[in-house]
């Protein structure tokens, strides 16, 4: 395991992307605005970063239609797409940890997670795609004798993907997969928060061979880029993960311009379930703190709401804040860190503001409650686990996107499935029990995109994920995103 100062020397030689890219090159702003990217750890500027705005994003999106119709990729043979998608695989896991170090310094998490999974983890669903291109087939119908009728997937054209500060480049690589595996040009969209390992991408896909224009990136506020995205008359589908409030706007763009496809992985506020039958309370307080603790509690399907049944309830919260103060934060860059910085001085302030209002609205603070400071500054938040709540305070209803769990008790089943149910979110849950039958029955009737058992927030490239209600709609990873990225189309042929 690499230490810390071989990771500020690296921090040290470190180059930091200013620039967008679009048609294969370096790309300025026309109006030269810039907006600053902050480590939180040090609240340094790491580089200012150009500032797109719409005629720069009419741009981009001129370069990926033109490269679409052109067929410089669309055109390709799938195993043609395939060889670049998977030399651009290679290309991450050789550079592996730089794009970690990006992604640290920039939003504040961890960087042997970013090493060790996030970028792993990118590289693995680029040739997950990759390798799906030539295993998908058109279909004939069963019409009647002397007509033919074919049912052909084709690529929508130009996608533009917005993407979070949260997982940077793991994110991307969901979007990207599929989209690019199916032939369209994509328009990439990073947060602002933590533009540069999309950017790195987007080189390391040049160099992998895919033709300029394919893929671009536009670096920018939300307010503008974003917006002129959502607004944009030639895109054809937009795929959005962030908040919720951001995916409304999203929907009203659509309507407002070329009623583009709009594919929503919005807020969370994921319930974990303990029930009485769970034999192994140590393994569930163990998976309930990484739960909420990985990665700062920063995830939008973090098992946030925490139900215990009564009868375990003293036991098991003793056992899980036990297991909570072993995730206390330390500077991202140190190899043993388990939680890093939170992204934004601002974003803590309103993480702590939850605190503070559930406090003061008489909800116990069981365990944390503060911000830390260390090496000076103040970017860290202690895992928090919140009780006495009522289902109407903001601790307990609203994605607080941060390392703070309420937690309530539960008498019986049925009143823990309309606890978990009862909430304008529905991304995740999970579920811990040692009765099969209840597991399943359970998990039917639960909202959720996924119902984890005896784990949290299961995850792999084979599987859908995304939600219900205001989580969203349409699904990440699996064959099913390529759904978001493909239209169908009916050849209808009479034969003589």
């Amino acid at each position: 395991m690499s230490d810390r100062t071989f990771w500020e020397n690296k921090l040290g030689h470190q180059h930091f992307i200013g620039h967008a890219i679009i048609d294969g090159q370096p790309y300025i702003a026309a109006d030269k605005q810039v907006f600053s990217v902050v480590n939180p750890a040090t609240d340094r500027i790491l580089a200012e970063v150009t500032a797109c705005q719409s005629e720069d994003v009419d741009a981009a999106v001129k370069s990926a239609r033109k490269a679409f119709n052109a067929g410089t990729w669309s055109g390709l043979a799938p195993q043609d797409r395939k060889t670049v998608l998977l030399r651009l695989s290679q290309l991450i896991l050789e550079h592996r940890e730089e794009l970690a170090l990006l992604d640290s310094v920039s939003m504040g998490k961890p960087v042997n997670d970013a090493l060790n999974i996030d970028v792993p983890g990118a590289a693995h669903v680029i040739a997950w795609y990759a390798e799906s291109i030539d295993k998908i087939y058109d279909e004939i119908a069963p019409t009647r004798k002397g007509v033919l009728a074919t049912i052909t997937r084709e690529a929508l054209g130009v996608i533009a993907a917005i993407v979070p500060w949260n997982f940077p480049l793991d994110i991307a690589a969901w979007k990207l997969g599929p989209a690019l595996a199916a032939g369209n040009s994509v328009v990439l969209k990073p947060s602002e928060n933590a533009p540069f390992s999309a950017l790195r991408l987007a080189e390391l896909a040049l160099e992998a061979g895919m033709p300029a224009g394919v893929l671009n990136v536009v670096t920018g506020l939300g307010t503008e880029t974003g917006a002129a995205l959502g607004l944009h008359d030639d895109i054809d589908a937009i795929t959005f993960t962030g908040s919720t409030a951001v995916g409304k706007a999203f929907m009203q763009y659509s309507a407002q311009s070329n009623l583009k496809q709009v594919w929503l992985e919005c807020g969370g506020k994921s319930a974990n379930i303990i029930f009485s039958d769970c034999q192994d309370l140590d393994l569930a307080a163990e998976k309930a703190a990484f739960g909420i603790c990985f990665n700062q509690g920063e995830v939008c399907s973090a098992n946030s709401r925490l139900l215990v049944e009564r009868p375990i309830y003293p036991r098991f919260i003793d056992k899980l804040i036990q297991k909570l103060n072993q995730w206390r934060p330390t500077h991202p860059l140190d190899p043993e860190a388990r939680m890093g910085a939170m992204v934004s001085a601002a974003h803590k302030q309103k993480v702590m503001g939850f605190i503070q209002e559930a406090r003061n609205a008489g909800a116990a603070i069981l365990t944390g409650g503060s911000d830390l400071e260390i090496e000076g500054i103040a970017s860290y938040i202690q895992p928090t686990l919140i009780g006495d709540l009522q289902e109407d305070m903001p601790a307990w209803k609203d994605e607080i996107f941060g390392p703070v769990l309420a937690v309530r008790v539960f008498d019986d089943e049925a009143e823990a499935i309309e606890l978990a149910n009862n909430h304008i979110y529905a991304l995740a849950a999970s579920i811990w029990t040692d009765d099969l039958n209840r597991s399943h029955r359970v998990a039917r009737l639960l909202n959720a995109g996924t119902v984890s058992v005896n784990t949290v927030d299961a995850l792999d490239v084979t599987v859908p994920f995304g939600g219900n209600k205001q989580s969203g709609f349409g699904r990440d990873l699996s064959l099913h995103a390529f759904d978001k990225f493909t239209k169908l189309k009916t050849t209808w042929i009479e034969l003589s």
